[in-house]
């Protein structure tokens, strides 16, 4: 899988990249993640990609001239293979796990970072990419919620992951929170762990998982469940 990503800040993906799940993937060749500054397409000497609001207002808009032109040449670089383009923006739909997966069976994911007060309107209908947004808040730019997004993507590639099954049991990949986990040592501080998950029986382990998964997602998001008609389940 590519992924690329046009922010004027490139800088801030440097730990993200170079850690843990992600950095193994990228050197396993599983996905291959290029930043592009689409300050290198601004125009005048100050390298400026945004300007004040028509009509008035606080803060600044990011222009469309650079942005159109960034996302150009990424493209023109990629070939014929198609992208699937996507601007990071409050305004889009919330990221859930069913997006995620989605977006990872794309071979190609362009992703554009706003900043300062957001895109003009040019940008969103000229480029025609999906917008998406990870929560109903605001942040200072995209480039957090491209982190978050690429995070999410990267873990379901196959591969990415040591163990195969281990995205499979996580929260929301069955539609409910994940069961309660635990580890040596059997007891801490008077807090044991459960009999059943030390007792061998894969079975009755596994209808223990499901009981206590559906109780936690009944308890904290039982929207969830609702969501699939699945309360009482």
């Amino acid at each position: 899988m590519r992924i690329d990503v046009l922010t004027i800040f490139p800088g801030m993906f440097a730990g993200v990249l170079g850690e843990s799940i992600i950095k193994r993937a990228i050197e396993a060749g599983i996905v291959e993640i290029r930043l592009s500054d689409f300050r290198a397409f601004a125009k005048d000497r100050h390298r400026s990609v945004d300007d004040r609001p028509y009509g008035g207002g606080p803060g600044m808009v990011l222009r469309p001239e650079p942005i159109f032109e960034a996302v150009e040449a990424v493209r023109a670089k990629g070939g014929p293979e198609a992208s699937r383009g996507i601007l990071l923006t409050p305004q889009g739909r919330r990221l859930d796990q069913a997006l995620l997966r989605d977006l990872a069976r794309e071979r190609w994911l362009i992703l554009v970072c706003g900043h300062y007060e957001g895109f003009d309107e040019r940008i969103r209908i000229g480029l025609g990419f999906e917008e998406v947004s990870i929560g109903d808040y605001v942040l200072s730019g995209g480039e957090i919620p491209a982190m978050v997004l690429i995070d999410g993507i990267v873990r379901l590639l196959p591969g990415a992951l040591g163990d195969p099954a281990s995205s499979a049991s996580e929260s929301y990949s069955q539609g409910l929170l994940e069961y309660p986990q635990y580890t040596r040592p059997v007891e801490y501080r008077g807090m044991r762990v459960p009999d059943i998950l030390v007792s061998g029986d894969h079975g009755k382990i596994a209808a223990w998982r499901r009981e206590q998964a559906i109780a936690r997602t009944r308890e904290r998001r039982r929207d969830l469940l609702d969501a699939e008609g699945a309360a009482d389940r």
